[in-house]
């Protein structure tokens, strides 16, 4: 039987004393090594940040319970700055310079795509996090580089058929122009004219660049084509700038149907307090209050007691993969790097989010979709979800022939 996560962390052995004078036991004695890499500057900081704070939160209970094989948990965390080049160049020093023994993280889906072909050259187990880029868990999957988080197909799917009960016909869409945001537009149309044969689809859209100070003029050009439906993809600090300058514009007082894709990230919820719009809906990959199960609960309190805020869905995924490394070097008994991947291979997780599996065929977690809508709620600084839908992974997620992925 696999081994998965339980609500209470597992102890590890403690270190024989003897082994201090083995250079061999002195070895194994010696710390295991994450690398993690998510964006620490710039205008979606905030979302590493949140990482950060949920790996160190997992890191901090298991070496509280021993560690792991008598060995504690250490992480060495890098800033990718939002750009492939950068994230390529952290994985290098992480690997070759401080000699990780696994690596995690990625935020942009355009840095994955650029970071995926690499990783069979670093022969590290990889867990992305936050990236929803189909084409690492597709055309550049490998048996190295895992995801424990919703997709772009997924997250789609979900939207979905979340729209084809909503009154919109005609539907456009704003998204950052990069892998991210024309992909989100192009997996929606595809699962939407499925469940909903009569939805049309306009050619006048907007993908203003990642991290645009000035979403204006894209907002002038989507109210003059007068949508019935509107997908926005655009995520991050420049969702923050752009649901206020929205606001401004009048925006939200449109007869609109609106699907924020990652609007109920909570680093953006936070940002936005009291200037996010209510009655609109939400996705996220995770939503704290969402799961009614005693590891969501005690992982939520103890977040919230750590640091003073609800955990996004990045703290969460983040939090959750330190976990999976966890269960897949129990299984394997281990850390050698390719003893840890094959028991992730197939791995099942039991995480706040839900239990997961790393499906075998392309290494995607089988996980649940989250969308809600805006609400304002008086014992909460940020905006809730209600009502919240919950798309179960069996109902999202595409099979894996359909995938692209051909494990090498």
């Amino acid at each position: 039987m696999r081994a998965t996560i339980r609500s209470a962390a597992i102890g590890a052995a403690a270190v024989l004393a003897a082994a201090i004078g083995s250079p061999a036991l002195a070895q194994d004695s010696e710390p295991i090594k994450i690398g993690a890499i998510y964006i620490l500057s710039g205008t979606a900081a905030t979302y590493g940040e949140f990482a950060r704070d949920g790996i160190q939160m997992a890191v901090d209970e298991i070496n509280a319970q021993g560690g792991l094989l008598g060995r504690k948990l250490e992480v060495r965390m890098e800033d990718s700055q939002g750009k492939a080049n950068i994230a390529i160049q952290a994985a290098r020093k992480l690997v070759y310079q401080d000699e990780v023994d696994l690596l995690m993280g990625i935020d942009s889906s355009g840095v994955a795509n650029g970071i995926a072909p690499v990783v069979s050259e670093l022969q590290r187990p990889f867990l992305i996090t936050h990236a929803a880029t189909p084409d690492v868990t597709g055309k550049l999957c490998n048996e190295w580089l895992f995801r424990n988080s919703v997709n772009v197909n997924q997250h789609m799917k979900g939207a979905a058929l979340l729209a084809k009960d909503l009154p919109a016909k005609r539907w456009t869409t704003i998204g950052p122009d990069y892998a991210f945001g024309h992909q989100s537009w192009e997996y929606f149309q595809k699962y939407l004219a499925e469940v909903k044969p009569d939805a049309e689809f306009m050619t006048e859209t907007a993908f203003p660049q990642f991290g645009a100070e000035d979403f204006t003029p894209f907002i002038n050009r989507i109210m003059a084509a007068k949508p019935d439906g509107i997908l926005i993809s655009v995520w991050g600090g420049d969702l923050v700038n752009f649901i206020r300058q929205a606001n401004d514009l009048g925006f939200f007082d449109q007869d609109f149907e609106i699907l924020l894709t990652l609007g109920a990230a909570t680093e953006v919820l936070y940002a936005l307090g009291d200037q996010m719009p209510e009655g609109l809906w939400a996705g996220t990959r995770y939503w704290y209050d969402a799961k009614d199960t005693p590891i969501n609960r005690q992982f939520v309190d103890g977040y919230y007691e750590r640091y003073g805020r609800y955990p996004s869905y990045n703290a969460q995924n983040a939090y959750a993969g330190v976990y999976t490394f966890k269960a897949a070097i129990e299984e394997a008994g281990s850390v050698e790097p390719a003893a840890v991947a094959a028991a992730m291979k197939g791995l099942t997780v039991k995480a706040p989010i839900g239990t997961y599996t790393l499906r075998p065929e392309d290494h995607q977690a089988l996980v649940d979709d989250f969308w809600g809508v805006t609400k304002a709620r008086g014992d909460s600084p940020i905006r809730t979800l209600d009502p919240v839908r919950v798309f179960a992974a069996a109902d999202v997620t595409p099979a894996p022939s359909e995938t692209g992925c051909t494990m090498q």
